[in-house]
């Protein structure tokens, strides 16, 4: 892992993975009062949910490392145990987005403090 221009902020990623889970919450409400028409957006919220909540403890810590060992243990994963969805295979898809988009963000330690809804 290549060292970067700026100091890990443990405070900063949990407060963006904070946003990114009220954010998906909203997505699926939104995605379940549509219907069947949103039942893609609904998995990829749901996926967005899943991926931050389980990265949540290790955030906490002051450890960049483990964080990305984290993620790189989730992607070494075959399968993302949850309930609720309406495609396995298009939520594993989108989880695997989802960890490989935090993986860039961890590895350049930038985007954190885009908490904006939509990105």
């Amino acid at each position: 892992m290549s060292i970067p221009s700026k100091t890990w902020n443990s405070e900063q990623v949990c407060k963006w993975l904070e946003c990114r889970i009220d954010a998906a919450r909203l997505d699926q409400a939104a995605a379940d009062r549509r219907g069947y028409e949103a039942q893609d957006d609904y998995d990829k919220a749901a996926a967005e949910e899943w991926v931050c909540r389980g990265l949540m403890a290790v955030a906490s810590k002051d450890d960049q490392a483990a964080f990305a060992d984290r993620l790189k243990q989730l992607l070494g994963q075959d399968e993302y145990p949850v309930t609720g969805i309406y495609d396995d295979r298009r939520f594993e898809r989108h989880v695997r987005a989802n960890l490989r988009k935090l993986t860039k963000m961890t590895k350049a330690n930038e985007g954190f403090e885009n908490t904006l809804r939509y990105q």
